[in-house]
């Protein structure tokens, strides 16, 4: 048996309909497309959605709230996360640049400083935003809290 002598089982495969070839084949004419209709032109694409007039199931359904176009987005980093990148990375000072280069934060992110868990040591941390208690917790261990 060799590649070329393959040949798929008799009856298997069936010769494609060819539409719109003469009153004779049964499919001229309007070539099995019905008459007139959008459906019926070439060219002629359904919208995603469309349920044929009815309406469509996207503008049944209720809506409600609203995105704000002016909400700044940050990157919550805790301070157990910043006491545990002091003990693996001995890190002396906390930047967007070192949370970045150690997978915390990715680089279009603006970071805040959240207040979950305790600093163990002093560190001085540069971010865009604090929260009452971080900063409180950074500046009671005698480190600097400085807001970029």
């Amino acid at each position: 048996m060799k590649l070329n002598t393959l040949k798929p089982a008799k009856g298997s495969v069936k010769s494609n309909y060819r539409r719109g070839r003469g009153q004779g084949s049964g499919g001229g004419g309007t070539a099995t497309r019905g008459h007139k209709g959008a459906q019926s032109r070439s060219g002629y694409s359904r919208k995603r959605g469309f349920e044929g007039g009815q309406m469509p199931l996207q503008r049944r359904t209720p809506k409600f709230g609203f995105k704000n176009i002016n909400r700044v987005e940050y990157r919550g980093v805790n301070l157990d996360a910043i006491q545990l990148l002091i003990e693996t990375a001995k890190v002396t000072e906390i930047t967007p640049e070192v949370l970045i280069k150690n997978g915390i934060a990715s680089k279009n992110d603006l970071i805040k400083i959240l207040g979950r868990g305790e600093l163990k040591s002093k560190i001085d941390i540069k971010a865009h935003a604090f929260t009452a208690t971080a900063k409180q917790a950074v500046e009671a261990k005698g480190g600097v809290a400085t807001q970029l």
